[in-house]
């Protein structure tokens, strides 16, 4: 699968009734600024509008899966003008926190969200490092295979504020795995996230495309009204259980933090957070992504 580096996300149809959404930056590791953000969320009204696709997959170019939210993009405010936005929020100009709480409405937890309820099946399927922002990538989707070289992280935690965006962390890991996850900014390798029931199955590196495929063309036999209900059914089953009301006192928490470093450091991020013990481990995962 290769495309030129100015297609950050590529769309192909691999078997009938299955779409591959591939994420397609390799040189930034897959690191998500606005345009790439937006291209993927095209990709994935495309495949849910298309009445012949039934499965979804999500996959990734590049030694990576995703380095998380592309931190080198100056400026991210103006680039949400340049595209049509999906949610109501606005005012992505505005001062103060406005404009960064309207932005991450719309493209971090509002994206995710769309995602996670497309009426279809989705399958991640990931290797290398997903780093914080992707998580949230992998996690909106139904089904996750992980590559046994995969590894996950989230270090915000060290940089001042308090868990991605798309906080799914209690329900990806039970309640005190996310909390050890969050505190110490460790990796969680792909083994450990089977075992705590984050991905579904681990496969060879070698393996994982023609794994997801396969999976992907058995859910595919099925009846695509019956899949959609279902999926409806059990997204219903976990919000019941309190997770979108958590979401958003987790995201209403997060830019609390965004103002606070931005009132005492100048910066969405504590940067005395990235300069301790737990820095060292932040900063080697970025620059082993990158």
């Amino acid at each position: 699968m290769t495309a030129p580096a100015s297609t950050p996300i590529l769309y192909e149809t691999p078997a009938p009734h299955v779409a591959r959404v591939v994420l397609n930056r390799p040189e930034t590791r897959n690191a998500q600024d606005t345009a790439f953000l937006y291209a993927f969320n095209d990709a994935l009204d495309r495949a849910a509008q298309d009445d012949d696709i039934k499965v979804i997959i999500v996959a990734a170019n590049g030694p990576h899966f995703s380095s998380g939210h592309d931190l080198r993009e100056s400026d991210g405010h103006g680039a949400m003008r340049r595209h049509r936005t999906v949610e109501t929020w606005s005012g992505f100009g505005k001062p103060g926190a406005e404009a960064q709480f309207a932005r991450e409405k719309e493209i971090y937890i509002g994206f995710c969200e769309r995602w996670r309820n497309i009426p279809k099946p989705t399958i991640a399927a990931v290797h290398g490092k997903a780093i914080a922002g992707g998580l949230m990538l992998m996690w909106p989707c139904d089904i996750i295979i992980a590559a046994d070289d995969a590894q996950f992280l989230d270090q915000t935690v060290a940089m001042g504020v308090g868990g991605a965006e798309f906080f799914m962390h209690p329900w990806e890991l039970g309640v005190r795995k996310a909390k050890e996850f969050l505190f110490t900014a460790d990796w969680l390798d792909a083994a450990e996230a089977h075992r705590l029931g984050m991905v579904n199955h681990v496969v060879p590196r070698a393996e994982l495309e023609a794994f997801t495929l396969a999976m992907a063309e058995r859910i595919a036999k099925k009846p695509l009204f019956a899949l959609k209900l279902v999926k409806e059914a059990v997204n219903a089953a976990q919000d019941a259980q309190g997770r979108r009301s958590a979401m958003q006192t987790s995201f209403a928490l997060h830019h609390l933090a965004h103002a606070h470093n931005m009132i005492a450091h100048g910066k969405l991020v504590d940067p005395s957070g990235l300069m301790g013990p737990m820095a060292t481990k932040a900063n080697a995962a970025k620059t082993a992504a990158e």
